[in-house]
């Protein structure tokens, strides 16, 4: 049944692509659970007297076994590709918490000399010391209060309404 891969094939049917187990006309109406196709395929020697033995010591046709067993890789690589992806993603976001800790552990907090926010309406455009979104000239912001007061205007801190911080 078997021959080696450099020899060519004996009759067509080795090439000829998966058709119905049952012909065409078996499933015309959709009506069938599982369309069952016939697939072809080249194993070693040694893998084909297994696979019969086994067959033959499960009394079951050694096509039902090779299905089996199929059917049973295949569940099993989505139940672990299912699994290996939720893992990834609880990493991700555990990933992610512990970055933003060390960040505020890590980085000074901007707005330690802060005392107050006062609302302002900008007359020129100026970044969010937070989140560094662009601030238009005329949009509503927030400017810190802060002790010393800042010795430049660039050393003010301005932030948007999103970032600015609640009690």
């Amino acid at each position: 049944m078997t021959r080696p891969p450099s020899e060519p094939p004996k009759n067509e049917e080795e090439h000829a692509p998966a058709r119905d187990a049952e012909g065409p006309e078996s499933d015309a109406g959709g009506t069938s659970g599982k369309k069952e196709r016939v697939l072809h395929t080249r194993v070693p020697a040694v893998l084909e007297r297994e696979l019969k033995r086994f067959a033959e010591n499960l009394r079951m046709p050694v096509s039902n076994l090779v299905r089996a067993i199929l059917e049973d890789a295949v569940h099993a690589a989505d139940a672990a590709g299912e699994s290996v992806e939720g893992r990834l993603k609880r990493a991700a976001q555990q990933l992610g918490l512990e970055r933003e800790k060390l960040k505020k552990r890590v980085l000074p907090d901007q707005f330690v000399t802060v005392y107050a926010f006062q609302p302002v309406t900008l007359a020129q455009p100026v970044a969010c010391s937070r989140c560094a979104r662009s601030l238009a000239r005329g949009e509503h912001a927030h400017l810190g209060m802060s002790e010393p007061p800042a010795k430049s205007p660039a050393e003010r801190i301005f932030v948007c309404d999103a970032c600015l911080p609640h009690a």
